[in-house]
């Protein structure tokens, strides 16, 4: 299972809005055989690894980080082929929510006679898989946060110029979080003042770009075009997105939109690029826009899930307290 999740891993950007899956078979005799799922519309991970292993999966097992499908999509259902292929036990990571799914994959290769196990990795798994988990729970992508700060707390001067806060490593890290998200998003404000294009630059640069997204209305020269233009409350926005198959959402905005999407509890995961540098004062642009809370009873607080140095800056990753617990 950890080799499973190793290949998943492999294949993160490239797989939405299918979730990213790893497979490897085990021959009864012998043999290793390995998958993880294609791009859109190609052969799910299963498939993958059954294809490599041929005759050798019979009686052998196949493990796999999510609940192979029962149903007709894009491509035909996984569990007929696990069928097919002879295998006597399939080990999953952890059940798929999708209603088409939700156990079914599981029922139909125990009806089979194929013994099925749940469970093992599936800590590991959920974490991986969180975006598509969020989107298939709730209807809603897995929204982060991205901010870039100095010290002292402050995303820019009080000119509002803030290129660049941080240095290289962070900037080409914040690139990778875009490649793995389904769609970036700012407010109109940000667009107006910094111009920015929300693609991923980094090499190799991908063939599917994330969404871009503007709250607001952009102006038709600006660079983020062509852009989803989106008004109203942050839920219905989030709403529309999930509908659209946005698994998880990046948000770069600027203090206000940060805010906002703070306040609302709408933000599944804080990414916070630290730069040795202080503004020391008070007219500098906070992190947050708008009222904070009142009382130290009142604090948010959540919990740490990494800190890591990135050429001189500190890349915090934080998740709110109730996703930690619920997971």
């Amino acid at each position: 299972m950890r080799r499973a999740i190793l290949l998943a891993s492999e294949v993160r950007a490239s797989t939405s809005p299918n979730p990213w899956v790893g497979s490897v078979v085990v021959g009864r005799h012998a043999g290793i055989f390995e998958g993880a799922t294609s791009p859109a519309g190609g052969p799910h991970a299963e498939i993958v690894a059954l294809q490599a292993a041929g005759g050798a999966a019979r009686g052998g097992t196949l493990y796999t980080t999510l609940e192979p499908c029962p149903h007709h999509g894009r491509t035909p259902p996984c569990t007929d082929a696990i069928v097919a292929s002879g295998i006597a036990r399939v080990v999953v990571g952890v059940l798929d929510p999708d209603r088409k799914v939700a156990g079914r994959g599981v029922e139909a290769l125990e009806n089979a006679g194929v013994e099925v196990t749940v469970g093992i990795g599936a800590t590991e798994v959920e974490e991986q898989l969180a975006a598509y988990m969020t989107h298939r729970r709730t209807g809603r992508p897995l929204v982060v946060l991205k901010l870039a700060a100095s010290l002292d707390g402050r995303i820019a001067a009080p000119d509002g110029s803030s290129r660049w806060l941080t240095g290289p490593a962070s900037r080409r890290d914040a690139h990778e979080l875009r490649r793995v998200s389904d769609a970036v998003l700012v407010g109109a404000e940000t667009v107006r003042r910094d111009d920015p294009e929300l693609t991923v630059r980094n090499d190799p640069v991908p063939e599917r770009q994330p969404l871009r997204v503007v709250l607001g209305r952009a102006p038709s020269s600006a660079k983020v075009h062509p852009a989803v233009e989106l008004c109203g409350e942050l839920g219905d926005v989030l709403d529309e997105l999930g509908a659209r198959g946005v698994l998880q959402l990046l948000v770069e905005g600027g203090a206000r939109v940060a805010g906002a999407f703070h306040r609302a509890g709408m933000v599944d995961r804080y990414v916070l690029y630290l730069a040795p540098a202080l503004f020391g004062g008070d007219d500098a642009v906070p992190l947050f826009a708008g009222a904070g809370a009142p009382t130290i009873e009142q604090l948010w607080r959540g919990r740490l899930v990494s800190v890591d140095r990135l050429g001189d800056d500190i890349r915090v990753e934080l998740v709110a307290a109730l996703e930690l617990e619920a997971a």
